[in-house]
């Protein structure tokens, strides 16, 4: 089986990362990768479909890209769109899902990117509902996002393929409490004013933390007005050894999401076996952190205090740590879920 991977461009931009993109290069690679052998369905070869846009609401040259990439697919042909391409254009892609087997993946229902003025969010949520309906399997990255999908958008089922993790060796951290540690693109999504205001009630305490992510946001006037500049660095994107680093010497992942549909970061600091005390990502965290309110202030405040001041609980989060660090699956296992749900397509 051939499967075509449609794409958004700037999947592989160090300069931008996300967790889609990561979920969808890394399981791409998984799918060649020989590893998959002892899978009872065989891994598919998979055709690229890289199509640049302004996704999810591209220009016009992207819409056109996008119905030509498909129209030019053989009848039966198995493609999986990336959501943030698919979603939002159900008048390109429905049309052709009488003849091309779909499968959509979604890493965010569309309506959830915070900040979105009401009647775009609406629109982009009905886009979104049609081509779910349209297509022969949709793929969701938790349980929590594929009840919801299922429940909202009315559909009869949503698979699940969870993100996978690299093995990593624990993280040694710094003096064991006050270095922590936020990897999150800085968009108003990820709550980065919720984390600078709580750290701003700590000041008495000794911490430094740093952002790692592109910012798309200004976070650093924020930063400022609270007279946070020598403790916060922002630290823009990071990957490969300069982000193993910033893993390695953390001794807390925090993370202040108001909306996640996994959060890839959060297992990432896990399999390192780094505390996390984070909002909106139960299934990434499972029982190995402290799981807050979203947008609560007051919570994370409270968290980071306990964290600097109590070492009993800085005991108990480690081990809760690594406990769930034995429990993370691979990225092979992804993508051997990903096989079998392209197995259970109808031919």
């Amino acid at each position: 089986m051939t499967v075509h991977f449609v794409l958004p461009g700037g999947v592989d931009d160090p300069a931008s990362p996300s967790g889609g993109n990561l979920y969808d290069r890394r399981v791409i690679d998984a799918l060649r990768s020989p590893h998959l052998a002892h899978s009872p369905h065989l891994p598919p070869s998979v055709h690229e479909i890289v199509v640049p846009g302004t996704w999810p609401q591209p220009e016009p040259a992207a819409r056109s890209a996008l119905n030509r990439a498909l129209g030019d697919l053989a009848d039966g042909s198995v493609v999986v769109l990336d959501g943030l391409v698919a979603c939002g254009v159900p008048d390109v892609v429905v049309p052709h899902a009488d003849r091309l087997r779909l499968v959509v993946l979604v890493h965010l229902p569309l309506a959830d990117e915070t900040g979105l003025p009401p009647t775009l969010a609406a629109r982009l949520d009905t886009a979104e509902r049609e081509v779910l309906r349209a297509a022969h399997a949709v793929v969701a990255t938790s349980p929590s996002a594929a009840r919801r999908l299922t429940s909202h958008h009315g559909l009869a089922r949503v698979h699940v393929v969870a993100p996978g993790t690299d093995p990593a060796p624990p993280a040694v951290g710094t003096d064991g409490a006050s270095r922590l540690l936020c990897v999150a693109s800085l968009t108003p999504r990820k709550g980065h004013d919720v984390l600078v205001r709580a750290l701003a009630s700590v000041t008495d305490l000794s911490w430094t933390c740093a952002f790692v992510g592109p910012e798309r946001w200004p976070v650093r006037d924020l930063v400022d007005r609270h007279g946070l500049g020598s403790r916060i660095e922002l630290l823009g994107p990071l990957s490969g050894p300069a982000l193993d680093h910033t893993y390695a010497t953390a001794d807390l992942f925090v993370l202040a999401s108001l909306a996640e549909t996994y959060g890839m970061v959060v297992t990432e600091a896990l399999a390192r076996g780094v505390p996390v005390v984070a909002s909106a990502v139960p299934d990434a965290l499972g029982d190995g952190g402290v799981l807050l309110p979203a947008g609560d202030v007051t919570a994370f405040a409270e968290a980071l205090r306990r964290w600097l001041t109590d070492d009993e609980w800085r005991r108990d989060l480690r081990g809760r740590a690594f406990a769930r660090r034995r429990e993370l699956s691979t990225w092979d296992e992804t993508a051997a879920g990903l096989a079998a749900v392209l197995a259970s397509l109808p031919t």
